[in-house]
């Protein structure tokens, strides 16, 4: 089991440097292995999305070839899936586009070919996202009562609290950064309750969130063992829970609930790793950037500022909107088990597919009018931000209810949020959204 990584000696948990600081340091260091991208469709490059020009590429593969395929892309061959209906229809299909990671697992990316095997065995990382049927399954039921409705209403109070509290600590007329202050703070720290993690350490959780999700970090082969590094200090670390908890009656936070399951009690620590770096990431990165994208939208249309903050009855439908028009994770990808055709394309077993939920979230033919942020729009819960079918995200009701707690706190106090600075956007193709957001409150 992954607890024997545990030992008994005093242990530092490495801070620095932040995957972001690594990654551009390596870019600059290494002008020539910089990822080339070089067919038009190629939406797997970074750049577009850190410098927020990804929408009319999305648009014009939707109108001309919403099924197509990028050959030589620094991440290999790959088909796009750019609408909605038929990245509904390839979720639906879970044995035939594979989600498991013995065929490639849920990112673009894939490891080095020329990777020594011994090392990809120990660095492969299982995780029930990246699993097929039966395994999904009973991992899966393993963590999801920690987001049952009945478990929501019981974490809203406590929420709620801490949302108030971050807000109030909050410097009216004065810049700083929300994503630092608020989307972090908040995010981190409602991890650390579902883990049971101490709480002055809670910011590690998104340390480790970042190097674990950055999928651009499989092309900077210098850094691999940097963040395989870093990786097992974070099992190390939830390992010492583990055998904390070992022995104890069940409580409601996921380490116990792992610990009393028969389907993740004896995990590699491999697999260990791997579902506590899908918990974290899923947990952290998504309502983190939606946070931060939810402020960032709301000031880019006044308008509909105005029209939530005269009704605030609107802000469950808005949570739901913004889900649509943020899209925190741009894609997940999946491997086709047999031959078939898609949509009048042929797709061979092997093929790489990869959903772009940026894309289907500004589907015109179901979305009307879809790079605009409407809070009342009446189909907003069409969106795939948490996906579809069997792998859609288990925490995503905690995840509406943390955004909607934001909101009405928000308009509890009258907090009007102005973007008055830098705007940093994540450089990443899977992550979708704010490094840095300078924001000034002021009062409505």
């Amino acid at each position: 089991m992954a607890t024997q990584l545990a030992p008994e000696a005093p242990f530092t948990y490495r801070t620095s440097p932040t995957a972001n600081e690594a990654f551009e340091e390596w870019l600059a260091a290494n002008p020539q292995a910089a990822p080339h991208h070089t067919h038009k469709w190629d939406v797997s490059r970074s750049d577009i999305y850190v410098e927020d020009r990804w929408g009319p590429i999305f648009a014009e593969m939707r109108a001309q070839a919403p099924i197509n395929k990028v050959i030589g892309s620094p991440y290999g061959d790959y088909w796009n899936i750019a609408t909605h209906k038929a990245i509904q229809h390839v979720e639906s299909l879970p044995e035939l586009f594979s989600s498991s990671w013995q065929h490639g697992g849920i990112t673009i990316g894939d490891p080095p070919e020329d990777i020594d095997p011994a090392k990809l065995a120990e660095r492969q990382l299982p995780m029930f996202i990246a699993m097929d049927r039966p395994e999904h399954t009973g991992q899966r039921r393993t963590v999801a009562p920690a987001f049952t409705p009945g478990e929501i209403v019981r974490m809203e109070a406590e929420i709620r609290q801490r949302t108030g509290e971050v807000l109030d600590s909050l410097p009216w007329g004065e810049k700083f950064d929300w994503v630092d202050k608020v989307s972090i703070e908040l995010t981190t720290g409602m991890l650390a309750i579902l883990f049971g993690f101490p709480w002055k350490d809670r910011r590690l959780l998104t340390f480790w969130s970042d190097w674990a999700g950055d999928v651009e970090l499989t092309l900077a082969q210098d850094l691999a063992d940097t963040r395989f590094g870093l990786l097992q200090e974070m099992a190390h670390y939830f390992s010492r829970l583990w055998m904390e908890r070992m022995g104890k009656a069940p409580s409601p936070d996921l380490i116990s609930m792992m610990i009393h399951s028969p389907a993740m009690s004896k995990m590699s620590p491999q697999e260990f790793m791997g579902n506590l770096v899908l918990l974290i990431v899923g947990g952290n990165d998504t309502t983190r950037n939606t946070m931060s994208g939810i402020v960032h939208a709301l000031d880019q249309f006044p308008d509909q500022r105005a029209l939530l903050e005269g009704d605030p009855s609107l802000i469950p439908n808005a949570v739901q909107e913004c889900l649509r028009f943020v899209t925190p994770l741009a894609h997940m990808r999946r491997t086709c088990t047999a031959d078939n055709e898609l949509f009048g394309q042929q797709i061979k077993a092997g093929d790489k597919v990869v959903m772009w939920y940026l894309s289907a979230n500004r589907d015109e033919t179901v979305f009307e009018n879809p790079d605009k942020l409407i809070v009342d729009r009446p189909n907003a819960r069409r969106h795939l931000a948490f996906g579809h079918g069997i792998h859609r995200c288990v925490g995503a009701r905690l995840a509406e209810l943390q955004l909607r707690v934001l909101l009405e706190e928000m308009h509890e106090r009258g907090m009007r949020v102005r973007v008055a600075g830098e705007v940093k956007r994540v450089r990443a193709n899977f992550v979708h959204g704010f490094r840095k957001l300078e924001v000034v409150l002021e009062k409505r």
